[in-house]
């Protein structure tokens, strides 16, 4: 799959536009992924329409918040659009991990026919070596939801990776200061509720979140009012 891009630079769709343009980033990148070609425009009503079921499919599998790890999966943005500017105001909404070519790159085009895009949008997946899963998954996507990435990891025999490189949090940025603690409180919930089935206090979850928040020094300790 890093083939389809050789000497290609590819643009992460953040604030910097921090660009892919060697062949050691894009492998780290790509290497042992799906890899999803979403084929849109800003423009197009039917585009408008899905950008949004994508948008929350891709960071159900991708984002910290909702799985332990992100799943292997990547999404290029091969753009439709008619000018630069249509692209950029269609992308300000969607995930800053999705990555894009860039809009003078012909590449796009050749991608659009390589492909028999006609009627966009259009969700190419991809397996790591290049062969395809799907040809568009769009209506597996709407249907099925982040579930269908099971069929795609299995059909592309991915190597399941249990741990993550220490190149893997290079230019990791914490998205806010509270960040760390709304992931613990996310954990702590989930075992809370485990705990509650097992017959546990009820408030045990929510004292062990205030006991670590205090190391921190974020806050002190709840008092028990009652009981």
């Amino acid at each position: 799959m890093v083939s389809l891009f050789t000497g290609k630079t590819l643009i992460v769709n953040n604030q910097d536009r921090d660009e892919l343009d060697t062949e050691r980033e894009l492998i780290r990148v790509l290497e042992n992924k799906v890899l999803l070609l979403f084929f849109g425009a800003g423009t197009c009503p039917r585009c408008q329409a899905f950008a949004p079921v994508l948008k929350e499919f891709f960071v159900r599998l991708t984002d910290e918040f909702y799985v332990e790890r992100a799943s292997q999966l990547i999404l290029v943005y091969v753009s439709l659009d008619e000018s630069e500017e249509e692209q950029d105001e269609f992308l300000r909404r969607m995930p800053k991990r999705w990555l894009l070519l860039p809009f003078q790159d012909e590449l796009r085009r050749e991608l659009a026919l390589r492909f028999a895009v006609q009627n966009p949008p259009a969700v190419v997946v991809l397996e790591p070596n290049g062969e395809v899963i799907a040809s568009n998954a769009v209506d597996e996507i709407r249907s099925l939801g982040p579930s269908c990435f099971k069929n795609w990891q299995e059909a592309a025999e991915l190597v399941d990776r249990s741990f993550r490189l220490a190149e893997d949090f290079d230019n990791v940025a914490m998205r806010s200061f509270s960040d760390p603690i709304r992931r613990l409180k996310y954990k702590l919930d989930k075992k809370e509720a485990a705990g509650r089935e097992n017959g546990e206090e009820e408030d045990g979850g929510a004292l062990r979140l205030w006991d670590r928040l205090g190391k921190w020094g974020v806050c002190r300790k709840p008092r028990k009012i009652f009981g």
